[in-house]
């Protein structure tokens, strides 16, 4: 079973500014492999849909890194240590929050018609999830 990185922070989870062009007819976003993303894409996913006052993630993961982005409406990311909480809004398709491995995370407070697009580092492996709170708390002594 893989490791939790012990020492993770919500303070290494950071906002990320994507390459923007902005052209009369409309704007365009570009994210490639190591750049500006510090990993190699694997697998990209989507979140949409989803009901008033519901939320989303619930969990943490081992050695996965992603990278969120807004590409419609706006919704909020709760980060997790352990010891310390920080909340993050998303709402510009041209920027994309990037998750550590070992950081709980909830997202909630979608706007209607909100879209997230998920940027994963690996395939998916249920190994990798926790998916129990006070697991995870356990898994950061």
């Amino acid at each position: 079973m893989k490791e939790v990185i012990g020492n993770s922070s919500v303070d290494f989870c950071k906002v990320i500014e994507l390459d923007k062009h902005h052209h009369a007819n409309g704007n365009l976003t570009v994210v490639e492999n190591q750049s500006p993303i510090p990993f190699d894409i694997k697998r990209i996913y989507y979140l949409y849909d989803i009901p008033g006052g519901e939320s989303r993630g619930g969990h943490a993961h081992r050695s996965l890194q992603q990278l969120l982005v807004a590409i419609s409406g706006s919704f909020d990311v709760v980060l997790d240590d352990g010891t310390n909480q920080r909340r993050v809004t998303l709402n510009r398709p041209y920027q994309g929050l990037l998750i550590v491995p070992g950081i709980w995370r909830v997202l909630d407070n979608f706007s209607s018609g909100a879209v997230c697009l998920c940027i994963a580092s690996d395939h998916y492996d249920e190994d990798d999830y926790i998916r129990d709170y006070q697991s995870f708390l356990d898994s950061r002594k």
